[in-house]
């Protein structure tokens, strides 16, 4: 979410003016259609359950009660206190909702927390910990008197592996996304905070993804079996689990803009996916009145958009139903008392950095998790001759920018490190990256930098420290030194794509630490993917970890990994290639310069590790890979049926409630190994259960505990599967259709170190 133009795109309209655009705006009547049309916009019912009945309930009898101007007033937004702030209704005491950012801590306030990055989150494979995460980011938001949560995110999935905001999303894998964003979402809600599950959909790069003086947004044209089995499962999730809120995206999608897509608001979310709550538009994302409001859009943001006053007009002269109008304010209001928020909700406490106000502290005990979190998402992806654990060291060196803070970290106050103003093109952030950038960037109180936290561990050990943060090139080398840690990073931003996987600085940087040093341990913080052969195989770099985005607590997460006192257990949620052009056409934006520009999702399900397995070809690190300071075997795989629905379609006489069909959520098997930890460190492993469904990729992931075995000890992990994880969609019945034949199971530690495997027979 944003408030200017992509800077790209500037960039872009000024080079075509010299000649390259035409001025001559084509037709957009051949491309009408191409999104089929669904109407009429289906009502919220209420009866996913009790709850979502009583709230109904209550929101209609308030409806019947209201003014025509007055359900307007509340579809859409006002200047306020807040990055959003919807319509109020004084006589019948309903405030304006508040809206705010980010999805890893409140932005642009103080006394606030940032946690973990999405992607970071993920690497946990921890359900547990994507749940603590979700309540803690909800006692936040629900201290500063913040109504609406705008995440948790799984659009962008991650698509465009150099995607700008892949990082504030959870994995390019859907069913690790989805449990991210089911545990996320129970998480905030269960504090009496609205999630808003964004951004729906299909919103997968930042070139051209809004309209501009060189047309409209890129429109994303993917096929309806792609959007249902990739981009839509990880949102089934977080309906399942409440949702109250959906934000619409920037980008046209098979020719229709997000937020006016009946195909994707009336038809899959409202009725395929029974979705109680409210659909709110992206900053400016609105592009028609009528037409979105008969689409499923019910507020508009940051203003009155295309509907102002024209909504009651349009409502008068029968362009907009009253019945929709009615449902968009009942959407709204229904939400508001479903999450509780007419009971002592807290007063807003959002305020600019110009403004003096009494301070309001909502940090609690949050550093604690964050640093948790910071240190499960860390991955050891190389580790020569057990160089780590560090064992107590005496004489450590520290080189590159990302050891310590950025010295200049608050030219924009409400993005850490740099807003739109400075980092169009970024590759890198001069300091220590714990986010990335734009509306998905936080606002540390603190931030515990990789050189502070290491400074006060030698410390203690009445130790030598010696550091460079400057040098390309740093010199003298210290050979009394023990180790010599060199900490660079990949950057991210909305607004723009990133134009490398690597940076030739910090190439440079690493093999010229490890020409002189025979013990480098290389630390990268990444919003994403980055490529490693430069220097991967060099004999002096020892260790290797990819340190995500963690968070205010960086330094204390890292030093516990380093030292042992946590041993790693994060997992990589997407695959590092050994050089760039191995991603094929998904490495890159679509760039086109058409007025109506076009970007064809034509490798359909296979993204990411999927195409990989498609393709033959070798990653350098695989998805779900990640090593730690013991070793795990696997036996004794095990594959129970326990449900009947084999019924080749679920029940169509079976009602519809929010998250789909609920057959499709029905567990019919249960799948269990036995793990031992076969070394001498308790520590974290990461089963993971991939499935072989017939007529899809050869491999899914389909499962995944994380479990903490003591030496000599064994473990059992078991995964449950539900209809959902075992379907495909159907385009010609339009269902999710459970196939007859053979399914392969394998259960392993990555997406290609597949320990044990087996086969079910769907009859």
């Amino acid at each position: 979410m944003r408030f200017i133009t992509d800077i790209a795109l500037i960039a872009a309209s000024a080079s075509l003016c010299a000649g390259q655009y035409s001025t001559t705006i084509p037709s957009e009547v051949p491309l009408y259609g191409e999104s089929p049309p669904v109407y009429p916009s289906p009502a919220g019912n209420g009866t996913s359950n009790e709850a979502w009945s009583s709230s109904y309930s209550r929101a209609r009898a308030l409806i019947a009660q209201m003014t025509l101007e007055e359900k307007a007033n509340i579809t859409r937004g006002y200047t306020g206190q807040c990055v959003g702030n919807s319509g109020a209704i004084p006589r019948f005491d309903i405030p304006p909702l508040c809206f705010a950012d980010a999805p890893d801590g409140i932005r642009g306030q103080e006394f606030v927390s940032a946690f973990p990055a999405g992607i970071h989150v993920a690497a946990t494979f921890d359900r547990d910990l994507m749940y603590r995460y979700g309540h803690a980011l909800g006692t936040e938001y629900r201290g500063k008197g913040i109504n609406v949560a705008l995440g948790p995110v799984a659009g962008p999935l991650g698509r465009v592996v150099r995607g700008g905001r892949n990082w504030e999303g959870l994995s390019a894998d859907p069913y690790l996304a989805g449990a991210g964003m089911g545990a996320i979402t129970k998480g905030i809600q269960d504090t009496g905070v609205i999630a808003t599950a964004k951004h729906w959909l299909l919103n997968e790069q930042e070139f051209r993804r809004r309209e501009s003086d060189l047309g409209d947004a890129v429109s994303s044209n993917v096929d309806d079996r792609t959007v249902h089995e990739l981009y839509a499962f990880p949102f089934a999730n977080a309906f399942r689990e409440g949702a109250a809120s959906v934000m619409c995206s920037y980008q046209r999608a098979n020719n229709s803009y997000g937020c006016q897509n009946s195909k994707l608001l009336n038809g899959l979310l409202k009725t395929e996916f029974g979705f109680e709550g409210f659909v709110v538009s992206d900053w400016g994302a609105h592009h028609s009145g009528v037409g979105s409001a008969n689409a499923g859009l019910d507020m508009v943001m940051p203003d009155g958009g295309y509907w102002g006053k024209n909504l009651t007009e349009a409502v008068n002269n029968g362009s907009v139903s009253t019945e929709r109008i009615d449902d968009m304010a009942t959407r709204i209001l229904a939400s508001w008392y479903q999450l509780k928020q007419d009971e002592d909700y807290p007063a807003v406490g959002v305020y600019s950095n110009t403004v003096k106000h009494q301070p309001i502290e909502v940090q609690e005990d949050h550093p604690e998790l964050i640093r948790e979190i910071g240190s499960a998402g860390t991955v050891l992806v190389k580790n020569v001759n057990n160089t780590l654990p560090l064992d107590n060291p005496k004489f450590l060196s520290i080189y590159g920018y990302d050891a310590t803070v950025k010295s200049t970290p608050w030219q924009n106050p409400s993005r850490f490190g740099g807003g739109y103003e400075v980092n169009f093109g970024w590759n890198t952030l001069n300091g220590t990256m714990i986010t990335g950038g734009g509306s998905g960037s936080n606002t540390p109180s603190y931030v515990i930098s990789p050189f502070h936290a290491i400074s006060d561990r030698i410390a203690k050990n009445r130790g030598t420290i010696r550091w460079d943060f400057e040098s390309e090139n740093p010199y003298p080398p210290y050979v009394n030194s023990e180790a010599c840690l060199v900490f660079v990073n990949a950057y991210a931003s909305e607004s723009f794509d990133r134009t490398t996987l690597t940076d030739e600085f910090s190439d440079n940087l690493i093999q010229n630490v490890a020409a002189n040093c025979t013990n480098t341990i290389v630390i990268i913080h990444s919003a994403g993917i980055r490529t490693v052969d430069a220097w991967i195989s060099h004999p002096n770099i020892t260790a290797v970890l990819f340190a995500g985005l963690p968070g205010q607590e960086s330094g204390n997460s890292l030093v516990d990994i380093l030292y042992g006192d946590v041993a790693p257990s994060g997992k990589l949620p997407y695959t590092i290639a050994k050089q760039e052009e191995d991603y094929g056409a998904l490495l890159n934006s679509s760039v086109s310069f058409d007025y109506f520009p076009q970007d064809d999702f034509e490798e359909g399900l296979y993204i990411d590790y999927r195409a990989f397995d498609k393709n033959g070809i070798e990653p350098r690190f695989e998805f779900g890979f990640g090593l730690t300071y013991t070793t795990f075997d696997y036996a004794d795989l095990d594959i129970s049926q326990i449900g009947n629905g084999t019924a080749e379609y679920p029940n169509p006489n079976v009602a519809i409630v929010q998250g789909g069909h609920p057959q499709l959520w029905e567990e019919l098997l249960t799948v269990t190994a036995n793990i031992t930890n076969t070394g001498n460190v308790t520590a974290g492993e990461v089963a993971q259960l991939y499935v072989g469904v017939p007529d899809a990729p050869v491999r899914q992931l389909r499962g995944f505990e994380k479990v903490y075995v003591d030496p000599g000890k064994s473990v059992t992990a078991s995964f449950t599967l539900a209809r959902r994880d075992l379907s495909v969609w159907d385009v010609v019945a339009q269902q999710w259709r459970l196939q007859r034949g053979e399914y392969g199971v394998w259960v392993g530690a990555s997406s290609r170190d597949l320990r044990l495997n087996g086969t079910f027979t769907v009859g």
